[in-house]
């Protein structure tokens, strides 16, 4: 059976979907921050797991080493991330929702790219909506958000980031046989907001939570369905999904911000690619 990694897989969509697709006979490999919770998961589901603080690029490298030693990688799904709060640079020195939302699963890829292609796997980002309603001041000349910098503004971004680069990997390297695509989970009831706004917070924090319209398992059908389904008969590869359609993306790129976005995360991550 095909060898899925899903990273953000302690808790919420990674975890559920690391439930489904274990349930459906894959076998799965478990990357989450939080030892105990991903450590409990991993016993649960008798798999084997990892873990990776992605405000760490050094730990990124580590895990990049550790999964390389997998026969292959079927399926890769960079799943974590989530909204910070008031702007802060991380110790390798960018922008904290970059970061962990863009530039760590940036670099596990480019680290994995050889074992990639070597299994012709299918690459699947976790992007969001949030793209479209606070992504709109996307600049590749600063994507470490120094200018008109807020949590959701930051997080918006992050996930455009996230689209332009399955669309950049695609079309870098479809024809070696890799798939890229791109999923907005729709708006669940999970616990990613725990490091922003008190308004966020109480959102995803409170009872108010269970307002919200999708439960874990439920946004899972939708990582589960890329996971499985065929590129090109079931998706189309470079898109990202909300469901089972393509999902329109506002900001209009001709492949210039992808190109741009994928030179200047090379760059920054130059010194652990090494």
């Amino acid at each position: 059976m095909p060898t899925i990694v899903i990273t953000g897989a302690s808790d919420g969509i990674g975890a559920a979907g690391a439930r489904q697709l274990k349930g459906r006979g894959h076998d799965v490999v478990l990357v989450g921050r939080n030892q105990a919770k991903t450590a409990a998961l991993a016993r649960e589901l008798n798999a084997p797991f990892h873990t990776a603080d992605y405000t760490r690029l050094s730990d990124v490298k580590r895990l990049a080493a550790e999964l390389g030693e997998l026969g292959r990688i079927d399926v890769l799904v960079n799943n974590a991330g989530g909204i910070m709060g008031p702007r802060e640079l991380t110790a390798d020195g960018f922008e904290k929702s970059f970061q962990v939302n863009h530039l760590a699963a940036f670099l596990l890829t480019r680290l994995l790219l050889p074992r990639l292609v070597a299994s012709r796997a299918r690459v699947i980002q976790t992007a969001s909506a949030a793209a479209n309603m606070f992504g709109g001041r996307f600049d590749t000349a600063d994507l470490n958000n120094e200018r008109n910098y807020t949590p959701l503004g930051a997080y918006g971004r992050s996930k455009l980031a996230n689209i332009l680069f399955t669309r950049e990997l695609d079309r870098r390297h479809h024809a070696d046989g890799l798939a890229a695509v791109a999923f907005h989970p729709g708006v669940v009831r999970t616990n990613f907001a725990s490091e922003t706004t008190p308004m966020m917070r109480l959102v995803y924090h409170s009872p108010l939570k269970y307002l919200l319209p999708l439960s874990p398992a439920r946004s899972a059908q939708r990582l589960v369905r890329l996971a499985e389904g065929a590129p090109g008969t079931d998706w189309q590869p470079g898109a990202c999904y909300a469901g089972q359609r393509p999902m329109k993306v506002v900001y209009q790129d001709d492949g210039t911000a992808a190109r741009l976005l994928w030179e200047q995360s090379e760059a920054f991550v130059k010194p652990w690619l090494a």
